[in-house]
C-alpha cells in the first residue's frame, strides 16, 4: 500500500492541513475573490541570489509585482520566503541580482531608504512596544512623515504642535479602519495576539506605503481572527490602493485573496502564476507533499 510522506524542512515540517488543502484545491474548481484591476509592473526582482556562508538561501529568483495586486509568496518552511522579503526591504543585501521599484534599480539599499521610497513591512515575530499604547505604537509609523526637529517636537510649540495634531488625526483614522477604537489607550502588551497583529498592520499603514510587505499576517490566529485579517488586507488593497506582497501558510487564505502566487522551495522558484495555475502545478504539489512510497 502506498503512503504519502510529508516533507520536512530545516525549520519544521509542513503541516498536513496545509498540504491537504493544496491538493484538495488543485482538483476543485472553487471560486476565487473577485479579480482586481491591476496596473503596470512596479516591482521587478531579477536573478536574486543570497547566501549565508556556505548556505544558499535564494538561488536566481525572479518575479514581478503589478500595481494594486495582491501577490503571495508561498513554500514550505525554510524555502526562503522571509529572506526574499528581507532582500526587497533592504534588511539583507543579496550577492547577485537587482531589485527595481518604480523604475529605480538598487542592489545595496538599506531598510530606511526603502521605507522612504514607499515600502512598509510587518514581521512574523511582532516587534511592538509592549508598554506603549495602541495609539502611540501606530504613531511611530509616522516618523518618516514628521518634518519638525526633535527640539520642537519635545517642546510641542508652534508648527510642531500643529503637525503632531495632523499626524494623530491620521492615526485615529487607521485605528477606526482597523476597528480597534476601544483599545486605543491600552498598552499593546495587554492585548490578545490577534489584536496585536492589527496594531502591527496599523503601524505599517501609518507610513502611507505604496507597497505593503506582510510576513505571515495570519500566523497564530484562530479562524475568526484570520477572517478579520483577510478582510483588512483586502480593504487596504481596495480602499487605500496599496499593493500587497504577502507570505502566508494558510493555503485557503492564499488561494482566496491573491491575484498571483510565486512558489519557493529550498531557495528556488518552482512555480509562478494565478492561484489556479499554481495549485495544479505538479512541482508545487510535490514540494508540499513529498513523494509516494
Amino acid at each position: 500500500m502506498s503512503t504519502v510522506t510529508l516533507r520536512s524542512e530545516p525549520v519544521e515540517p509542513v503541516s498536513p492541513e496545509m498540504a491537504a488543502r493544496l491538493v484538495e484545491q488543485s482538483s476543485a474548481n472553487q471560486p476565487l475573490a473577485p479579480a482586481r484591476k491591476t496596473g503596470d509592473v512596479i516591482l521587478n526582482v531579477e536573478n536574486i541570489s543570497l547566501s549565508f556562508g556556505g548556505v544558499k538561501a535564494l538561488s536566481d529568483i525572479s518575479f514581478n509585482v503589478k500595481e494594486h495586486e495582491i501577490r503571495a509568496i508561498i513554500g514550505p518552511n525554510g524555502a526562503g520566503k522571509s529572506s526574499m522579503l528581507n532582500c526587497i526591504n533592504g534588511v539583507y543585501q543579496p550577492q547577485q541580482g537587482s531589485i527595481t521599484f518604480r523604475g529605480q534599480t538598487f542592489k545595496h539599499m538599506n531598510s530606511h531608504q526603502v521605507a522612504v521610497m514607499g515600502v512598509a513591512r510587518t514581521f512574523q515575530n511582532l516587534a511592538l512596544f509592549k508598554g506603549m499604547s495602541v495609539l502611540d505604537n501606530i504613531m511611530t509609523g509616522r516618523n518618516l512623515r514628521i518634518k519638525s526637529n526633535l527640539l520642537l517636537q519635545a517642546l510641542r510649540i508652534g508648527p510642531a504642535e500643529r503637525e503632531e495634531i495632523r499626524h494623530r488625526e491620521f492615526v485615529e483614522h487607521i485605528i477606526d479602519f482597523l476597528e480597534i477604537q476601544a483599545f486605543r489607550k491600552t498598552p499593546v502588551g495587554q492585548l490578545p495576539y490577534g489584536l496585536q497583529k492589527r496594531v502591527d498592520l496599523g503601524r505599517a499603514l501609518a507610513m502611507e506605503p505604496q507597497m505593503l510587505l506582510l510576513d505571515e499576517p495570519m500566523a497564530g490566529m484562530n479562524v475568526e481572527e484570520k477572517q478579520d485579517m483577510c478582510r483588512f488586507v483586502l480593504d487596504v488593497n481596495d480602499e487605500f490602493g496599496t499593493t500587497v506582497v504577502l507570505i502566508e501558510h494558510d493555503m485557503g487564505v492564499v488561494m482566496d485573496i491573491s491575484d498571483r502566487v510565486v512558489v519557493l522551495d529550498y531557495g528556488k522558484k518552482i512555480g509562478d502564476g494565478t492561484p489556479d495555475e499554481v495549485r495544479s502545478n505538479p512541482d508545487v504539489i510535490k514540494a508540499y507533499l513529498g513523494t509516494s512510497e
